[in-house]
């Protein structure tokens, strides 16, 4: 996959988790291509988030649009999660 598809995909999906987890209590960062806030729940608004989700942009990918699981990912230490309502489960896939 060509740099610009991998940073239109990330984005696209990052956009469509903020539309089905509308909120504010969870950050989801994919460096370098974006961030969201997202999931219902107590509002952060200083400092770093209580609940955040880190991924590269390649699982984030793959986890968008169905090619691993979030529980798979967990596992193999490709997404750091932190937080309570950091489990974004629920919503993936995305496409």
């Amino acid at each position: 996959m060509e740099q610009a598809d991998v940073r239109d995909a990330v984005r696209f999906l990052l956009e469509e988790l903020a539309e089905r987890a509308p909120g504010r209590s969870v950050e989801v960062r994919v460096p370098p291509y974006g961030a969201v806030q997202c999931v219902a729940g107590p509002r952060h608004t200083r400092g770093t988030p209580a609940n955040v989700v880190e991924i590269d942009p390649m699982t984030w990918v793959a986890l968008g649009a169905g090619g691993t699981s979030w529980e798979a990912a967990v596992a193999d230490g490709l997404v750091h999660a932190s937080g309570g309502r950091a489990d974004l489960s629920a919503f993936l896939p995305l496409v």
